[in-house]
């Protein structure tokens, strides 16, 4: 299964660019959306062109907020929206869709904003949604997809010193919650197979960001430990425009 992952920053917005042609050259069996910034309704609207694909959406409460949405080629097995935590089901960042061999779940993690404003929430998200996915996993694999808002290392942004501990997606709490996912067994499927590569999958906005490539790897494919072994392609399109985030790549083999 080709699996893609990409915030699209309004699905709106990005279906007036060139998603159509991106999604036709990407060609995904998933293709997994974060941030689509509209209603259950509109999601479908939008996509109307879309052909192919069965189409699930999850949206925030408050309007052009938010929100996620997974298209498939093949029908899902079963659909679970959000975590069955009312704090955290307000905002439409969960989606699971369980296919014959693991659940796809797709994540848009809350940023903890400017001023580190939503720090403390953030990290409760983060316990909460690791024994989400660990429950998941009682009942089959997981691969767990989306815009984790967070650089693991050093490695995965451009200029790590300035913004350690300062910048909301690069503090130590927000590592540490990154860190409790890798060592539950989620397994950073592009740095499995690829541990040296410098590759960014968002730019700010600001000063020339993306052409400079002064960018953040925020966007993740994690598998639960037994499907390592069946992950064959990993990438970062950085090629496919749009958005300020780029979709991620995971092509894993099926049994």
């Amino acid at each position: 299964m080709r699996l893609i992952s990409w915030n699209v920053n309004g699905v709106r917005a990005v279906m007036k660019k060139e998603f159509v042609s991106s999604l036709a050259s990407m060609d995904p069996d998933v293709l997994c959306l974060q941030e689509t910034k509209a209603q259950d309704d509109q999601v479908l609207e939008a996509l109307a062109e879309i052909e192919g694909y069965h189409i699930y959406t999850n949206s925030a409460v408050k309007k052009g907020y938010s929100s996620t949405a997974m298209l498939s080629k093949k029908k899902a097995l079963s659909v679970r929206l959000d975590m069955g935590i009312e704090e955290h089901d307000q905002e439409g960042r969960v989606i699971a869709l369980e296919f014959k061999d693991f659940f796809l779940v797709t994540v848009y993690t809350p940023n903890s904003g400017s001023a580190l404003k939503r720090l403390e929430y953030r990290q409760q998200w983060d316990k909460d949604f690791l024994v989400y996915l660990q429950d998941l996993e009682k009942e089959k694999p997981v691969v767990v997809c989306g815009d984790l808002n967070v650089a693991h290392r050093d490695i995965d942004l451009a200029r790590p010193k300035p913004n350690y501990n300062k910048t909301a997606g690069y503090t130590q709490a927000e590592i540490d919650g990154l860190d409790n996912l890798v060592e539950a067994g989620f397994i950073d499927s592009f740095r499995h197979l690829k541990p040296e590569e410098i590759k960014y999958s968002w730019w700010s906005y600001r000063a020339g960001a993306r052409e400079k490539n002064v960018g953040w790897r925020i966007d993740y494919f994690l598998v639960s430990q037994g499907l390592h072994k069946k992950i064959s392609v990993v990438d970062i399109l950085n090629d496919i425009k749009g958005s300020d985030h780029c979709p991620v790549v995971l092509e894993i083999k099926a049994k």
